[in-house]
């Protein structure tokens, strides 16, 4: 086994390594989700933590790691007699990304129990981390059904496995830690509101403590052993810290004044339901005992605020997690006196301060919303009397360039959707063949048998009964009769926005109009577990302005920052569509594509651009790229260009007014299938 990197040898990054030491002290805090660039020492720190944990007393030979005090009653390997426990090191389980169902909360052996009667369990991840440390590296990047699981584990304490009502419970109690690069996504609600804390790393820009972390991971790789002898003294002292904390928290008062100032914080920042206020006084009280003190400060109660509230103030992915820290010095004044242990008034904090541990507490300055440009635009983008996309409104020049306008307000879309049965990854979009979802039918099985189709196993065992010597009531079951069932979900789809940013969409009213579209959308992937990619064509040519990725705020940032201006090369854009599906293809041939084309239809520049642009709208139809084209035409005079795209490409053509949900105008979900006849 690997020497792990010393926690205390960690330079820096003094939120993360708080957060962690407050779980050690008070598991019941609920765990710590760490957000950050990678490279930060994220996973490092994690590691190192197990080394810290106390140790924990075992039932000998329980594969469930039973309390030998207290035993559960209903552990498959018990009832357990009294005996003396055995202590070992807490376990620090890893849950990998790709992790399948049966890894993690454990397997049942369906055969042995049709034909035996007999529960041959084989514990899971979930066992093994009980009493410990559950892991998840990545997790915004989990599959759904295993985010399921962990919530469900998280909130009884217990998991749960059971095939055709075969059931087999036992305890499942961890510290659950967390880290993900937001660039790569974010995380469901439902599982961001189980982590207790929350703390944001970076690496720092300090030149002195950059090279303090690279000489110290040197030191540590050319010799683990050697490294960590160094630190021991460290660690050990560390380590009787948290000890003496631990034993100090029983006697530490949380006292009703500072109880209301939690609550106070807790409704003027606007958090949903309690469990932020619970969090947040255990967070407190964890912080008092690791200063050493039996009663909690308004101090611990502002740095707990920092800890526990950013990742719970998010209404939607493109909201920025954080604090205004002047809002809660202010609320925290107005719920109550602020007073040390000893009863003395003190100063307000300095915002940038807070609390033992140094920096920000994991509070991040909230970003501003700047000026928003109303849906309606700016009083004089038209002349009277001049329709938009007309030769005399603004942004009909296809010189200068223009600078950005804020989008509209989103909205709810209608759900557009790829034709047919897929077998991409678990979503919320395109039918597919997926593990979970309702029963369509039944297949052999190509592996380990994971979903028993009862009905299709007796009815394949049921002929063989009397050759088979059946003499009791017992059915006799042979491998060759299991079934597995087969089964109908959703799947997520890569959906690939082409925005045009030329000079014909430059108005200000309808630019704002169609970002605020493009952001309903981007949001509606968010929720149906997409990859979105964007690209944009403007000028000359078409680029890339954010490859495939599954972090939709990252598009979104992206787009609101798309200047506009000059001609349309939308055959530019299409090719440049095309070869980004291409690389995807090869990547992940099983996510399908959804080409979403933002544009009024029009097509300018270079030699015979129109019949260009039908060139490359018929590529990607010949290749099955289920499409759909977001018209955004308006104004008096309508060509219908959108329309003419949508055919050449094999798709359909939408108004931003039927695109919304509430829209009066019906809309196909189904976009057509490439292929289909103009």
């Amino acid at each position: 086994m690997s020497t792990p990197y010393p926690f205390t040898a960690i330079v820096g990054q003094d939120d993360l390594r708080l957060g962690l030491l407050l779980n050690a002290v008070s598991p019941a805090v609920g765990g710590v989700l760490v957000r950050g660039e990678k490279g930060t020492a994220k996973s490092t720190a994690v590691r190192a933590l197990a080394a810290l944990m106390p140790e924990v007393s075992v039932v000998p030979g329980c594969r469930f790691s039973c309390d030998p005090v207290s035993p559960d009653p209903a552990c498959p390997d018990g009832p357990h007699a009294e005996a003396a426990g055995v202590s070992r090191a807490a376990r620090t389980v890893e849950l990998p990304v790709g992790a399948s169902e049966d890894r993690l909360v454990g397997a049942l052996d369906i055969e042995r129990a049709l034909s035996e009667g007999v529960k041959a369990f084989e514990p899971g991840l979930l066992a093994d981390a009980h009493r410990g440390i559950l892991y998840v590296d990545e997790v915004n990047l989990l599959h759904d059904h295993l985010v399921d699981l962990l919530l469900d584990a998280a909130a009884m304490g217990a998991s749960y496995v059971e095939r055709e009502g075969v059931s087999v419970r036992h305890a499942a109690r961890f510290l659950l830690v967390g880290t993900m690069n937001p660039e790569e996504g974010e995380l469901r609600p439902q599982l961001l509101d189980r982590f207790g804390l929350t703390v944001e790393v970076a690496a720092s820009r300090d030149t002195d403590e950059r090279v303090e972390v690279v000489r110290r991971r040197l030191a540590y790789d050319d010799d683990p052993e050697g490294f960590a002898a160094r630190w021991a003294g460290e660690e050990s002292a560390l380590r009787e810290r948290i000890a003496a904390a631990r034993a100090l928290l029983p006697r530490v008062v949380l006292g009703d004044g500072v109880l209301r100032q939690i609550a106070a914080t807790c409704a003027a920042f606007e958090v949903d339901g309690m469990r932020a206020d619970i969090v947040m006084a255990r967070t407190a009280t964890a912080l008092a005992a690791w200063a050493g003190r039996e009663e909690v400060t308004a101090d611990d109660v502002r740095q707990a605020a920092l800890l526990a509230l950013p990742h719970r103030r998010r209404r939607n992915p493109f909201d920025a997690p954080g604090l205004d820290e002047d809002k809660l010095d202010q609320t925290l004044d107005e719920a109550g006196p602020r007073e040390n242990s000893d009863g003395d008034d003190q100063p307000d904090p300095d915002p940038d301060g807070g609390g033992d541990g140094g920096g920000g507490g994991g509070g991040v300055p909230p970003q501003a919303d700047g000026d928003r440009t109303p849906p309606g635009g700016e009083s004089g983008d038209t002349p009277s009397g001049a329709p938009e996309g007309s030769p005399d409104a603004p942004g009909r020049s296809t010189g200068a360039e223009q600078r950005p306008v804020a989008s509209a307000e989103p909205f709810r879309t209608k759900m557009l959707s790829v034709p047919g049965l897929g077998e991409g990854a678990a979503g919320r979009r395109s039918r597919a063949r997926t593990e979970h979802g309702r029963t369509t039918g039944a297949r052999r099985p190509q592996g380990a048998l994971t979903k028993l189709h009862l009905a299709a196993t007796v009815q394949a065992a049921a002929p063989h009964q009397r050759a088979r010597g059946r003499s009791g009531r017992g059915l006799v079951v042979r491998r060759d009769d299991l079934r597995q069932a087969t089964r109908e979900g959703r799947e997520g789809n890569l959906v690939l926005f082409v925005v045009d940013a030329s000079g014909s969409m430059a108005a200000r009213q309808r630019m704002s109009a169609v970002k605020g579209a493009v952001l309903s959308l981007l949001l509606d992937a968010y929720q149906r577990r997409d990859k979105v990619g964007l690209v944009t064509f403007r000028g000359k040519e078409a680029e890339v302005a954010l490859p495939p990725t599954s972090s939709v705020d990252a598009a979104a940032s992206r787009l609101e920052s798309l200047p506009t201006g000059g001609r349309t090369p939308l055959a530019a854009g299409l090719l440049k569509a095309h070869d980004v599906l291409r690389v995807e293809r090869l990547r992940d041939p099983s996510r399908r594509p959804l080409l979403v084309v933002v544009t009024d239809g029009r097509a300018t520049g270079g030699p015979e651009p129109v019949a260009l642009a039908g060139r490359a709208g018929r590529l990607h139809r010949s290749e099955g790229t289920a499409s759909v084209v977001v018209d955004c035409e308006s104004g008096y005079v309508r060509l219908g260009l959108a329309g003419e795209l949508a055919r050449e490409l094999g798709g359909t053509a939408v108004t931003l007014d039927e695109l919304r949900a509430d829209s009066i105008a019906g809309l196909v979900k189904d976009v057509t299938a490439a292929g289909r006849a103009a």
